[in-house]
């Protein structure tokens, strides 16, 4: 097999994955909060046992988000909060967000969409009223007492970030608080530009092709040349 097909075999397979991750993006470009991710890729030298002896190859390096902020979408929602600049919503179990789609449990404790409390400087935040108003600095007011102040923080090294689900993050990185403001009543829309990022796949499309037409090309070869040796 001529080693020149392994170099055509490691960009199509890098272009299905390509192709799979703009396919996700595509699919969440309605998801409060969600952050597209990217792939990274490596290129390396591999000896080819020929003049020149060297080829380039590339491989997956990691999958890097794409933090970005997303529109804000007003929905007068007084549950539903948004970040207006960089930072994150801080929720138990050390987790962080931008997904402010918040809702009040049982309790009366402020927590996610799939029960997870919203931590305020102080622990979990308790709203025992319907009148509740956030001011732009975090401050959770009811019935005109302030209860607690959201835990907004931020990161220097958003690389270390790893993603949890679609709209949870974890770090090692120590948080630092954040001086971006709060807007009630508003959401964060996706950060996926569709326009982009079918541009994208159109490419990554033809990009795939022209490896597989390569592959092809290389096969075909290489059974002439197996076949012009038969006859020898």
């Amino acid at each position: 097999m001529n080693k020149a097909v392994y170099i055509a075999l490691s960009g199509s397979i890098l272009k299905v994955l390509e192709m799979e991750v703009i396919a996700q993006n595509l699919s969440n470009v309605d998801a409060v909060g969600y952050k597209r991710p990217v792939l990274s890729f490596t290129e390396y030298l591999i000896d080819m046992d020929m003049r020149p002896a060297e080829r380039s190859m590339t491989r997956l390096s990691q999958f890097i988000t794409d933090f970005t902020p997303g529109p804000l979408i007003r929905t007068d929602n007084p549950l539903d909060l948004a970040i207006d600049g960089s930072g994150f919503f801080v929720i138990e179990g050390g987790l962080y967000t931008r997904r402010g789609v918040f809702t009040l449990d049982n309790e009366g404790f402020l927590t996610t969409t799939d029960g997870r409390k919203v931590m305020s400087e102080g622990g979990p935040i308790r709203v025992l009223s319907a009148d509740v108003v956030v001011t732009e600095d975090g401050d959770v007011v009811v019935d005109g007492e302030v209860v607690g102040k959201l835990k907004i923080v931020d990161f220097t090294d958003y690389s270390a970030m790893q993603r949890i689900s679609g709209q949870y993050y974890t770090t090692t990185e120590p948080p630092s608080r954040a001086s971006a403001q709060v807007k009630q009543g508003y959401i964060e829309g996706s950060n996926v530009n569709v326009v982009r990022q079918m541009i994208r796949m159109i490419d990554a499309t033809r990009e795939f092709e022209a490896f597989q037409k390569v592959i092809q090309a290389l096969d075909e070869a290489t059974a002439k040349v197996n076949n012009e040796l038969g006859r020898i």
